[in-house]
């Protein structure tokens, strides 16, 4: 008598050795790409679902289902991006310790330049592609600058109890300056085609450094509250 065994049913999950979780995260991978490549060639506007389902070998029905969103997938390549970049401006902040505010803010800034404008594509998603999109894109991009500021805020406090910099004062609105300051040079960056009117990273430095050096050099504008 030959006994059946039951094995049960298939795991559906798997496909290919895969999950369906690892498949998921690879057909996200490849939108992400795409759309590095064509928001920042063509531009996020100019960009159809379609064409970075193409170009991503993605059924729009997985797009809709992975990313939601055209919206979405921009807002996942920035995050790609400046996260790597701000994982960079830490590490510089780190290697810097001992040095002057000055050279440890231009320190950060270029690692974090460094790779948002590591090519034209991207420098176009960060600093130009973003800006007006959505509601949702916006309070992405407010989120960006509260991280930053407050790396510029500790290393500005950090430097006044060194007695480095001027006394306390609203750090928060001289970070927030400064980063308004580093974004438009980015775009610039961007947007200059006139060889006369090219901007490269080394100059931006140099703006910064003078900017930061330039504001916490006094004690600032006075406010309520100060200490």
């Amino acid at each position: 008598m030959v006994t059946r065994r039951d094995h049960g049913p298939k795991d559906s999950r798997h496909y290919g050795g895969l999950s369906k979780e690892q498949r998921v995260a690879q057909r996200q991978t490849r939108l992400i790409d795409a759309a590095l490549e064509l928001f920042g060639t063509q531009g996020y506007a100019a960009t159809s679902i379609e064409r970075l389902c193409a170009l991503a070998n993605v059924s729009t029905r997985s797009f809709y289902e992975d990313m939601g969103s055209r919206e979405a997938l921009l807002i996942a390549l920035a995050n790609r991006i400046t996260s790597q970049a701000l994982d960079r401006a830490l590490a510089a902040l780190v290697e810097t310790a001992d040095e002057p505010l000055a050279t440890r803010v231009v320190a950060s800034f270029r690692a974090y330049l460094g790779v948002t404008c590591a090519d034209p594509r991207r420098a176009r998603v960060c600093y130009v592609e973003v800006v007006g999109v959505s509601a949702a894109v916006e309070e992405w991009r407010r989120q960006q600058r509260r991280l930053l500021s407050a790396l510029l805020v500790g290393e500005a406090e950090r430097a006044v109890g060194q007695a480095e910099a001027g006394s306390r004062r609203r750090f928060d609105l001289f970070a927030l300056a400064v980063i308004g300051a580093v974004n438009s040079l980015a775009q610039e960056l961007v947007q200059s085609t006139a060889p006369d009117t090219a901007l490269g990273l080394d100059e931006i430095c140099e703006e910064i450094a003078f900017f930061v050096n330039s504001g916490l050099a006094s004690a600032g504008p006075p406010h309520e509250g100060a200490v």
